[in-house]
Protein backbone atom coordinates (compact mmCIF):
# COMPACT_ATOMS: atom_id res chain seq x y z
CA UNK A 1 0.00 0.00 0.00
CA UNK A 2 1.40 3.49 -1.10
CA UNK A 3 2.04 6.08 2.10
CA UNK A 4 -0.47 8.77 3.17
CA UNK A 5 0.54 11.78 0.84
CA UNK A 6 1.13 14.80 4.39
CA UNK A 7 -0.05 18.03 4.29
CA UNK A 8 3.45 19.38 2.28
CA UNK A 9 3.28 16.91 -0.35
CA UNK A 10 -0.40 17.80 -0.93
CA UNK A 11 0.41 21.25 -1.32
CA UNK A 12 2.84 20.57 -3.82
CA UNK A 13 0.30 18.53 -5.45
CA UNK A 14 -2.17 21.48 -5.30
CA UNK A 15 0.09 23.58 -6.99
CA UNK A 16 0.61 21.29 -9.41
CA UNK A 17 -3.00 20.80 -10.48
CA UNK A 18 -3.63 24.32 -10.57
CA UNK A 19 -0.79 25.21 -12.76
CA UNK A 20 -1.60 22.51 -14.91
CA UNK A 21 -5.14 23.78 -15.39
CA UNK A 22 -3.77 27.59 -15.96
CA UNK A 23 -2.00 25.64 -18.64
CA UNK A 24 -4.81 23.76 -20.90
CA UNK A 25 -6.69 27.08 -20.41
CA UNK A 26 -3.70 29.03 -22.76
CA UNK A 27 -2.58 26.52 -24.65
CA UNK A 28 -5.63 23.73 -25.56
CA UNK A 29 -8.31 25.43 -27.92
CA UNK A 30 -10.65 22.86 -26.70
CA UNK A 31 -11.05 23.78 -23.72
CA UNK A 32 -13.71 26.12 -22.50
CA UNK A 33 -13.26 26.61 -18.66
CA UNK A 34 -10.40 24.79 -16.33
CA UNK A 35 -9.55 25.71 -12.58
CA UNK A 36 -10.64 24.60 -8.97
CA UNK A 37 -14.18 23.81 -7.79
CA UNK A 38 -15.28 26.91 -5.53
CA UNK A 39 -17.29 24.27 -3.79
CA UNK A 40 -14.90 21.87 -2.87
CA UNK A 41 -11.25 23.10 -2.60
CA UNK A 42 -10.10 19.31 -3.34
CA UNK A 43 -11.84 19.34 -6.72
CA UNK A 44 -11.25 20.59 -10.08
CA UNK A 45 -12.42 20.49 -13.36
CA UNK A 46 -11.86 20.49 -17.09
CA UNK A 47 -14.78 21.63 -19.58
CA UNK A 48 -13.98 21.03 -23.23
CA UNK A 49 -15.92 21.44 -25.92
CA UNK A 50 -16.57 18.20 -27.80
CA UNK A 51 -18.01 17.10 -31.58
CA UNK A 52 -20.64 14.34 -30.95
CA UNK A 53 -21.10 15.80 -27.43
CA UNK A 54 -21.28 19.47 -26.91
CA UNK A 55 -19.08 19.37 -23.41
CA UNK A 56 -16.96 17.36 -21.97
CA UNK A 57 -16.31 17.96 -18.22
CA UNK A 58 -13.35 16.19 -16.23
CA UNK A 59 -13.73 16.52 -12.70
CA UNK A 60 -10.79 15.58 -10.32
CA UNK A 61 -10.51 14.98 -6.58
CA UNK A 62 -7.24 14.59 -4.60
CA UNK A 63 -7.50 11.87 -2.54
CA UNK A 64 -4.79 10.64 0.29
CA UNK A 65 -3.13 8.10 -2.00
CA UNK A 66 -5.18 8.68 -5.25
CA UNK A 67 -6.63 11.25 -7.78
CA UNK A 68 -9.81 10.08 -8.65
CA UNK A 69 -11.59 11.10 -12.19
CA UNK A 70 -15.31 11.15 -13.50
CA UNK A 71 -17.21 12.80 -16.26
CA UNK A 72 -20.66 12.84 -16.78
CA UNK A 73 -21.45 11.33 -19.95
CA UNK A 74 -25.19 10.61 -20.25
CA UNK A 75 -28.40 10.28 -18.11
CA UNK A 76 -29.83 6.88 -17.60
CA UNK A 77 -33.08 5.61 -19.36
CA UNK A 78 -36.10 4.78 -18.26
CA UNK A 79 -36.16 2.18 -20.91
CA UNK A 80 -33.55 -0.11 -23.12
CA UNK A 81 -30.95 0.60 -20.00
CA UNK A 82 -30.67 -3.09 -20.55
CA UNK A 83 -28.85 -2.74 -23.94
CA UNK A 84 -27.39 0.18 -22.90
CA UNK A 85 -25.57 -1.01 -19.80
CA UNK A 86 -24.35 -4.20 -22.28
CA UNK A 87 -22.92 -2.07 -24.55
CA UNK A 88 -20.90 -0.11 -21.43
CA UNK A 89 -19.84 -3.39 -20.12
CA UNK A 90 -18.41 -4.73 -23.15
CA UNK A 91 -16.70 -1.83 -23.85
CA UNK A 92 -14.93 -1.94 -19.98
CA UNK A 93 -13.07 -5.01 -21.08
CA UNK A 94 -11.28 -2.27 -24.19
CA UNK A 95 -11.11 0.84 -21.71
CA UNK A 96 -8.05 1.65 -20.14
CA UNK A 97 -7.37 3.82 -17.53
CA UNK A 98 -11.25 4.51 -16.70
CA UNK A 99 -14.12 2.64 -17.03
CA UNK A 100 -18.33 3.08 -17.64
CA UNK A 101 -20.39 3.23 -14.10
CA UNK A 102 -23.51 4.42 -12.76
CA UNK A 103 -23.27 7.52 -10.93
CA UNK A 104 -25.61 7.92 -7.41
CA UNK A 105 -28.21 9.31 -9.78
CA UNK A 106 -28.00 6.57 -11.91
CA UNK A 107 -26.96 8.48 -14.68
CA UNK A 108 -24.02 7.03 -16.50
CA UNK A 109 -20.33 8.25 -16.27
CA UNK A 110 -16.77 7.46 -17.08
CA UNK A 111 -14.32 7.02 -13.39
CA UNK A 112 -10.85 6.29 -13.31
CA UNK A 113 -7.80 6.41 -10.62
CA UNK A 114 -4.70 7.28 -10.54
CA UNK A 115 -2.24 6.89 -8.01
CA UNK A 116 -0.45 10.63 -6.94
CA UNK A 117 3.07 9.03 -6.84
CA UNK A 118 2.03 8.86 -10.72
CA UNK A 119 0.52 12.48 -10.91
CA UNK A 120 2.37 15.24 -13.44
CA UNK A 121 1.24 16.66 -16.58
CA UNK A 122 1.63 14.36 -19.21
CA UNK A 123 -0.78 12.02 -16.52
CA UNK A 124 -3.49 14.82 -16.57
CA UNK A 125 -2.87 15.20 -20.03
CA UNK A 126 -3.48 11.47 -21.12
CA UNK A 127 -6.22 11.22 -18.74
CA UNK A 128 -7.87 14.23 -19.98
CA UNK A 129 -7.27 13.10 -23.63
CA UNK A 130 -7.97 9.74 -23.25
CA UNK A 131 -11.88 10.94 -21.49
CA UNK A 132 -12.55 13.20 -24.51
CA UNK A 133 -11.49 10.32 -27.36
CA UNK A 134 -13.95 7.78 -25.22
CA UNK A 135 -16.91 9.95 -24.64
CA UNK A 136 -15.86 10.85 -28.80
CA UNK A 137 -15.86 7.93 -30.01
CA UNK A 138 -18.95 6.21 -28.12
CA UNK A 139 -21.47 9.09 -27.35
CA UNK A 140 -23.68 8.60 -30.44
CA UNK A 141 -23.99 4.75 -30.06
CA UNK A 142 -24.95 5.44 -26.44
CA UNK A 143 -27.33 8.12 -27.12
CA UNK A 144 -29.53 5.73 -29.67
CA UNK A 145 -29.54 3.26 -27.54
CA UNK A 146 -30.42 5.02 -24.29
CA UNK A 147 -33.10 6.96 -26.34
CA UNK A 148 -34.05 5.06 -29.46
CA UNK A 149 -35.16 7.31 -32.51
CA UNK A 150 -34.55 10.66 -30.85
CA UNK A 151 -33.15 13.27 -33.08
CA UNK A 152 -30.17 14.92 -31.98
CA UNK A 153 -29.98 18.50 -33.23
CA UNK A 154 -27.12 19.29 -36.21
CA UNK A 155 -24.64 21.50 -35.52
Amino acid sequence: MTDLFDDSSRAVLERRIDEWCARVRGEWSSVLAAGRSTDEPDRWFVRLRGEEKESITVWFLLGQRTLRHETYVLPTPTTHSEELLRYCLRRNERLVGHHFGIGAEDALHLYGELLLESLDDAELDRIVGSVYATIERHFAALVELAFPGLSRPSR
